[in-house]
């Protein structure tokens, strides 16, 4: 199984660590890409911050932000899951996961990155600021970038296994699994209900999806198909409706009324 996440758009940045190593992270296949959109966007930074601001959609007071990508090349690192935090990661809890649990996480983790395509929960990162919405000089928009590399790598970690796509709808759009693909993809959208009115509330979303895959780590359960996830999260006390699957594979709605 294959856990596909978003990033979280802040993120802790590492007071200590050695710089960046682009050939030591995971997916070595990406690595070229990953050069790509790391000059361009260092160099966005050092060349046209007051630019790069604006592409980046910061304000005057998050020019740091701007300084820190300009020296990106150099900063300290830490490992994906400390550097990346935000609702959906505050409840997912990497670090208090038991040890079964976190070996789990390093195998069917993957978090898509603006900047690295997709990372493993314990490559070394340093913290960036980077949308997938971000279009930068010399490089397009960030999403077309990854729409042309990310396929093959993702198929590759992937395996025979089920893709469980927990992205947002922003990521999504780096990748889009294959028809051929779709009879082993789950997409999950999260549904909040209130007095039987039910609708799709971003903190909801992101707190559930944490302790959804939480959950799945701790279990070990190692479902093949849509429908065996389901059962799976059924069994794990989550209220689950299953669409019918289509090319693009099988939507999951999880029902809840309080995080």
């Amino acid at each position: 199984m294959l856990i596909l996440l978003p990033p979280s758009e802040g993120k802790a940045a590492p007071g200590r660590g050695r710089p960046l190593e682009l050939k030591s992270l995971s997916l070595p296949s990406l690595t070229p890409a990953r050069e790509r959109v790391l000059d361009a966007l260092v160099a966005m930074c050092r060349d046209q911050p007051d630019y790069a601001a604006t592409v980046l959609g910061l304000s005057r007071t998050q020019f740091d932000l701007v300084t820190r990508n300009a020296t990106l090349a150099d900063a300290p690192t830490a490992r994906a899951d400390r550097v990346y935090d935000g609702v959906l990661y505050e409840a997912l809890g990497l670090d208090t996961l038991s040890t079964t649990a976190k070996r789990r996480a390093a195998s069917r983790l993957a978090i898509t990155s603006s900047l690295f395509g997709l990372v493993r929960v314990g490559d070394r990162i340093p913290a960036y600021r980077l949308s997938g919405d971000a279009c930068m000089p010399g490089l397009g928009p960030v999403a077309g970038w990854w729409r042309e590399s990310l396929g093959p790598a993702v198929v590759d970690a992937l395996g025979k296994g089920l893709l469980v796509d927990l992205r947002s709808s922003m990521y999504a759009g780096f990748w889009r699994p294959p028809a051929e693909l779709a009879p082993r993809v789950a997409t999950v959208r999260v549904l909040h209900e209130v007095a039987g009115r039910r609708q799709v509330v971003s903190h909801f979303n992101k707190a559930t999806k944490g302790r959804l895959v939480r959950a799945l780590l701790e279990d070990g359960g190692d479902p093949r198909t849509p429908a065996g996830l389901a059962e799976l999260l059924s069994d794990l006390g989550w209220t689950v409706e299953m669409e019918e699957p289509t090319k693009k594979g099988t939507q999951l709605d999880v029902v809840v009324s309080e995080v």
